[in-house]
C-alpha cells in the first residue's frame, strides 16, 4: 500500500519525498511534532494534540499562521488517510519546523509543516500479551524546564536510554529528572497502581504532557478510579501492584517486571477496554 505525505502543502508519495536541504529540524533539532493515532480511518484526540503542538511552538518562539488550527490540520490529515487507503488503524505524525535559513540564529521564525500517515494492523488499542521488563536509566537525567512537557525534536536522552535498555536485555528504561524522580519511559508516560489507585508523575516533575496520559486520567476518574499526580521514587515501584506505560499510538503497555518485582495487569486491561469503548472500536 502506497502512503503519502504532505510537505508544506505538496502531497507526495512517501517514496518520492526527499528532505529539503537545510531543514532546521535535521540540522539543529529545531522543531516540534505530534504522533496521532488513527482509528476507523479517522485521527483521534486531535484537539489535544493540536493544542499541545501550538503551545510548544510558542515556547520555541515559532511564528505559526493563525489558520494553522485543528480544522486546517484535520483536513490535511484526512486527505492523506483517504489517498493512502487507510480505512481502519493507522498513525499520523505532524511536524512543525522553523523555516530553512540561518545557523543557530534563524533567519526567520516562520514555520514549515510535514504530515505523514502510515497504516497499522490493529484497529483499536490492544494490551500487550507479554509484559515489559524495565529498569531505571541512570546515565543521563532529563532537565525539568519549560520545554519538558512538549515533543521537541531534541530526543537524545530517549534515544540513548532506548539503546542502553536493549544492550541490557530490557524492553525499556525509565527516565528520571534531576531530583531523581521517575517521570516517564523512552516513549511513554508512567502510571503506578497501588491498591486500585493510580499514581503518575505531575507535569511539574518534567514529564511529557502526554495526550494519552490525559485520556487515561479522565477515563479513570469518570469510572471511579482515584488518580494522584505526585513524585514517583524507586521504592514506589517496589510496592506497586501494577505499572503501565501510555502513549498516543500504543495506548497502554503493561510492565511485568522491574528488577525482581513482578506485576499484574488488571487495571490496565480495564482501562484498555474503556479506551476502545471511548473511541467505538
Amino acid at each position: 500500500m502506497m502512503s503519502y505525505v504532505n510537505n508544506n502543502g505538496d502531497v507526495l508519495s512517501n517514496e518520492s519525498y526527499v528532505l529539503r536541504s537545510g531543514n532546521r529540524a535535521h540540522l539543529y533539532g529545531d522543531g516540534i511534532f505530534e504522533s496521532i493515532r488513527i482509528i476507523n480511518g479517522k485521527p483521534i484526540n486531535l484537539t489535544n494534540h493540536i493544542n499541545r503542538m501550538m503551545e510548544g511552538a510558542k515556547k520555541l518562539k515559532m511564528r505559526v499562521p493563525s489558520f494553522y488550527d485543528q480544522v486546517f490540520f484535520e483536513e490535511k490529515i484526512n486527505e492523506l488517510i483517504e489517498k493512502s487507503g487507510i480505512t481502519h488503524g493507522g498513525k499520523c505524525r505532524i511536524s512543525l519546523d522553523r523555516a530553512t535559513g540561518g545557523t543557530y540564529l534563524p533567519e526567520s521564525n516562520e514555520v514549515e509543516f510535514l504530515i505523514e500517515v502510515l497504516p497499522l494492523d490493529n484497529y483499536g488499542f490492544v494490551l500487550n500479551k507479554k509484559g515489559k521488563e524495565v529498569d531505571i536509566f541512570t546515565e543521563y537525567k532529563k532537565q525539568n524546564d519549560s520545554l519538558a512537557n512538549y515533543k521537541t525534536k531534541n530526543g537524545l536522552i530517549y534515544v540513548l536510554a532506548a539503546i542502553a535498555a536493549k544492550e541490557k536485555g530490557l524492553d525499556d528504561y525509565l527516565i528520571t529528572n534531576t531530583t531523581n524522580g521517575i517521570i516517564e519511559a523512552t516513549s511513554s508516560n508512567l502510571f503506578v497502581v497501588s491498591n486500585g489507585v493510580l499514581y503518575t508523575p505531575g507535569l511539574e516533575e518534567g514529564c511529557l504532557a502526554g495526550t494519552m496520559r490525559m485520556q487515561v486520567i479522565n477515563l479513570a476518574l469518570k469510572n471511579g478510579i482515584k488518580v494522584y499526580e505526585c513524585n514517583i521514587l524507586p521504592q514506589n515501584l517496589l510496592v506497586a501492584d501494577e505499572i503501565f506505560l501510555t502513549n498516543a499510538i500504543s495506548g497502554l503497555t503493561w510492565v511485568s517486571g522491574y528488577r525482581t518485582k513482578r506485576y499484574f495487569n488488571n487495571v490496565a486491561r480495564k482501562l484498555v477496554d474503556l479506551l476502545n469503548e471511548r473511541w467505538s472500536v
